[in-house]
């Protein structure tokens, strides 16, 4: 969050490393609990646009996240770009660690 946040977004007066914190802990929540409903919710127009409303979607939880943060704002647009970008870096970080994932899936599958 740190960095989409330094990138797109602003900060009311000196951030410190809470404020960065602060967001992630939001981020990860609403993630936890509003976006399954969402996505539930908005199955029809992610099926009619065959997934591409899920860059909105996500986009949605990013700019939900920011409202409850103290002290940053946030364009939709820049929640757009927050949510590709954080989506690229998880894609980045699943192909470093494939070792990780695929023990993750073993565990499940028995």
């Amino acid at each position: 969050m740190w960095i989409c946040i330094s990138l797109f977004g602003d900060v009311d007066g000196s951030p410190t490393a809470w404020t960065y914190i602060l967001a992630g802990v939001i981020f990860s929540l609403v993630n936890a609990v509003v976006k399954p409903i969402a996505t539930i919710l908005s199955l029809p127009f992610i099926l009619l646009t065959i997934g591409l409303f899920t860059i909105i979607l996500n986009a949605a939880m990013v700019a939900i996240a920011i409202s409850f943060t103290p002290s940053v704002q946030m364009s939709f647009w820049g929640a757009v770009f927050t949510s590709l970008t954080i989506s690229l870096i998880n894609y980045l970080v699943n192909l470093i660690v494939p070792a990780y994932n695929e023990s993750i899936q073993k565990k499940t599958l028995s």
